[in-house]
């Protein structure tokens, strides 16, 4: 069958991040790492001394490393604000910073709690209308949900106070400040500071003179060193600062758990799991965070899992190293991942390897040259064993830049654990299911570990100490919230309706009903290797029976052979086929190939456009027990070629006419890092059409996208006047692929670039009241779960309410049915709405159309424009890397 959508992109690891720490690696203005005397000669993993000057060879400073474009085989290109260096060692604190809530940094150095960095608040993105008078529904059945989330209690005279810090003299690094301040921890209770501003729950006014408390204290030389601490304000409960404060807070207080912090999250390394028979462990945890909600400050707390990987960086080095060209290999395998550091519980990102680097290089410290393995020595007491490996590279991330971090970081292989999953890994059967085991959690057991993390929360000594220290508590009862279940939906077929079940699956239906629209297939041609053919043959039989059975008219093939499956066979006989004018093509591989798959695709969607059902022959072949499914597969191929040729398989009521449905999504080309393709998927009023229009474009990373979506929405407004000779009354547009960071950029420019063309168009056309439009931004990253009767909630399970927020114009919706695990709901945002639909309606329409994607006879998580809109862009940034044939834009040929 055709290639399934997957994710957006490879799963992406946590970005790395580094400390800095005077007279240690890494530190801003040192000498880069240089060779030692002494060092040995060429080895497997290269010379280390390759490049160095004479005088480092020595021992002796050199004068500078100039960056190498091409230690390894990657693309090492050096960042504007990174210094003109290849080597700083990565920096460490005897005891390292954690990071915090909100991308701040909690240090265990400093007892009590600190920020590490500027705070940025991200601006609150008020998108709820002010004459919205409620944005709760009313239709379907009521019921009561309980979420996981917990009510954070504040004493009747909690406040937290704002101090601004001073010292005389000056002192420039923050780490020094906190370190300073600490001294004096004892008089603010919990604290938290972040190099200017002390944040703590104790107003100071008796110790003060003239507004002003002065503290005394000495550096290492003896000098005198005075604080000044002026109070500027206490920190409102409406403050977005307070919630910053909150998170910091529980983060303090979750360190009492023992448990430990690997990236944003905490894991518990007790209670890991060892997958057997794979060099891989589960690490259980938490992610938390603390939010305004609509009555209530809510903590919400979702469990988490993290994969950690046993095998080292080195051995995947001494792995390849037995081939010839050992270190391109190993730069593929190494390059992009993310490794974990278990000497400082630090993630970073690999970006490229410095093979003329070694333990034994030297980088330069305040107390002199160092090798990096004597520094692990002297601070990890860790021996490095292998004395040749060359040196990962991890350059600094942008919150690190901001920081002043510009500091290239150096990784020693044997130090570094590899974390996540390879594609290879995902692609294992078994693997995955073992995975899946201890990460698929029910409804009751995620509800046990939610009850687990409260108790001890609560029963910890530390992390009751915390919240005792900040005059805060947290409610030991998950909160409960009002639900509703929306009524079940109709399903029309050609001749008949089918009310969905509760599972909101209706495959069942095909075996003995028409679809709804059906196109007779009396052209088309199956591309197939020879020595495959009899099962082929046998498949495509198949499909003409399941065609029968839906009243559904499917001629003989002619059948395109093969000699070998080589790209170039397929492409041959591509342009054979095609020009024989076929209706659609079905495309045979052996097996699942990306490289053979992107030649397919390509030709059919580029060169000769026509739509294509590409099969595989462990899907349509399949032996053994698998045989006996084979009817099902061929009706869902039959569906599937039905709707690549603008029929439509199912229908589902539409209260609205002339209502045109957009969905858009952004995939990353995973060709080149720095191309996303956006792409737009928009409906030709469902009751009266069945077609799609579609489009997609190429942006570069970091590039707005408004031109882009209010040029594609322009096409997408003159292939509906060319249906139905006039522009669509309504338009409902779902934006997916925007994270919270995002919001307020799709709010105030894509948005508004948008309306205003819209408006131009309809202006234009005699429509002075310019676009009706409701634009609604879709998440399905979301911590947020809810559960009715300790269950998973049933398909069209809305809740807008309690755990919503009261900015947003915004609900949760449950669509979908899931056998294992527990399921996610999809959270919709209405950010503009001149329709005037009441709310009820936009969650009964959103809950319509995921009934509408054709690739499965059955609810989606989000509407079916949204999921073809990912398609698109998705098979377009893994396999075609290019706009498709304009041909095909009003066909689904992407599914």
């Amino acid at each position: 069958m055709d290639k399934p959508s997957g994710s957006a992109g490879r799963s992406r690891g946590i970005r790395a991040g580094s400390g800095s720490s005077q007279g240690h690696p890494g530190a801003r203005g040192r000498r880069p790492p240089q060779a030692g005397a002494g060092a040995p000669p060429v080895s497997a993993w290269g010379n280390p001394n390759v490049g160095m000057s004479r005088g480092a060879s020595r021992g002796t400073p050199a004068v500078s490393i100039q960056p190498q474009p091409s230690t390894s085989t990657g693309s090492f290109q050096q960042r504007p604000q990174a210094p003109a260096v290849i080597g700083r060692a990565v920096a460490h604190r005897n005891v390292p910073p954690t990071e915090g809530a909100q991308g701040q940094f909690v240090s265990k150095e400093d007892n009590r709690g600190t920020v590490r960095g500027k705070r940025v608040l991200t601006e609150m993105v008020q998108s709820r209308p002010k004459n919205l008078v409620t944005k709760c529904g009313f239709s379907g059945r009521n019921v009561v949900a309980q979420a996981n989330y917990y009510r954070v209690l504040k004493k009747p005279k909690w406040s937290i106070h704002q101090y601004r810090v001073d010292f005389s003299p000056d002192v420039d690094m923050v780490r020094l400040r906190r370190a300073y301040l600490a001294h004096h921890k004892d008089i603010f209770g919990g604290y938290i500071f972040d190099g200017t501003v002390l944040f703590c729950a104790v107003y100071l006014s008796n110790k003060m003179v003239n507004g002003v408390l002065e503290l005394l204290t000495k550096n290492r030389e003896g000098e005198t060193i005075l604080i000044k601490l002026k109070h500027v304000g206490i920190v409102e409960v409406a403050d977005a600062q307070l919630l910053q404060v909150l998170n910091l807070i529980l983060r303090r207080g979750m360190e009492g758990l023992k448990l430990q912090l690997v990236g944003r999250n905490f894991f518990d390394p007790v209670a890991k799991v060892d997958v057997s028979g794979f060099q891989m462990q589960i690490w259980p945890g938490y992610q938390t965070s603390i939010r305004q909600h609509e009555q209530d400050i809510l903590l919400c707390a979702e469990i988490t899992h993290k994969v950690m990987r046993t095998d080292t960086i080195y051995q995947i080095l001494t792995e390849t190293a037995k081939g010839k060209d050992y270190k391109t290999t190993f730069a593929q395998r190494v390059i992009g991942t993310v490794v974990l550091t278990d000497y400082n519980n630090k993630t970073y990102r690999v970006d490229d390897i410095n093979f003329e680097l070694s333990p034994l290089s030297k980088f330069s410290t305040k107390d002199g040259d160092i090798s990096y393995m004597q520094y692990y020595k002297q601070r990890y007491n860790i021996t490095i064993r292998d004395h040749q490996q060359p040196m990962l590279i991890s350059r600094p991330t942008e919150r690190n830049m901001r920081g002043g971090q510009n500091e290239f970081i150096i990784l020693v292989p044997e130090l570094c654990r590899a974390t996540g999953l390879t594609d290879n890994m995902r692609s294992n059967f078994r693997l995955m299911k073992a995975m899946g085991e201890h990460t698929r959690l029910n409804p009751q057991r995620r509800l046990e570990r939610l009850r687990n993390f409260n108790s001890r929360l609560q029963n910890s000594k530390e992390s009751v100490e915390v919240f005792n220290s900040w005059n805060m508590a947290v409610d030991n009862a998950l909160v409960e919230v009002p639900a509703r279940v929306l009524p079940s939906e109709q399903i029309l077929l050609h001749n008949c309706k089918v009310t969905c079940d509760q599972n909101a699956d209706w495959t069942r239906e095909f075996r003995n009903n028409a679809m709804y629209v059906h196109v007779n297939i009396k052209r088309w041609c199956v591309i197939v290797p020879r020595r495959n053919l009899r099962q082929v043959q046998d498949f495509i039989r198949l499909c003409n029976r399941a065609g029968q059975s839906m009243k559904m008219e499917i001629s003989e093939p002619w059948y395109e052979e093969m000699g070998d499956d080589r790209n170039a066979s397929y492409s041959q006989a591509i342009d054979n086929a095609t020009a024989r004018d076929p209706q659609i093509l079905m495309i045979v591989m052996a097996t699942n190939n990306e490289e053979k798959y992107s030649c397919i695709k390509k030709k059919c969607c580029v060169d000769r456009p026509v739509p294509s059902q590409v099969v595989t022959l462990r899907t349509i072949a399949p032996r053994g027990d698998r045989a006996s499914g084979l009817m099902s597969i061929a009706t869902k191929v039959v569906i599937q070629m039905n709707a690549k040729l603008m029929g439509s398989p199912w229908m589902i009521n539409l209260p609205l006419r002339g209502l045109m449905t957009v969905g858009f999504d952004v995939c990353h080309s995973a060709k080149d890092k720095n191309k996303s393709y956006g792409a737009l998927v928009a409906t030709m009023d469902l009751t009266s059409s069945t077609r799609y229009f579609s489009t997609v474009t190429q942006h570069l990373k970091g590039q707005e996208l408004s031109n882009e979506i209010a040029m594609n929405m322009t096409y997408a407004l003159k292939a509906y006047r060319s249906e139905h000779g006039a522009l669509p009354k309504n338009i409902v547009f779902y934006r997916d692929g925007v994270g919270d960071g995002q919001l307020h950029q799709v709010f105030n420019t894509e948005v508004h670039h948008l309306k205003k063309k819209l408006d131009e168009i309809y202006v234009s056309a005699g429509i002075a009241t310019g676009c009706s439009m409701v634009f609604i931004i879709v998440s399905k990253r979301i911590n947020t779960r809810y559960f009715v009767n300790k269950q998973n909630p049933v398909p069209g399970t809305v809740v807008d309410d309690v755990i919503t927020l009261p900015e947003r114009y915004d609900f949760f919706l449950v669509s979908q049915s899931v056998r294992q695990g527990t399921v996610s709901p999809t959270s919709y945002n209405v950010i503009l709405d001149t329709m005037g639909l009441p709310a009820d309606k936009i969650q009964i329409l959103t809950y319509k159309m995921t009934h509408l994607y054709y690739n499965w006879s059955g609810t989606l998580r989000v509407p079916a424009v949204c999921q073809y809109a990912h398609k698109l862009a998705f098979l377009v940034a893994e396999s075609i890397h290019r706009a498709p044939n304009a041909a095909l834009e009003m066909q689904l040929y992407f599914l």
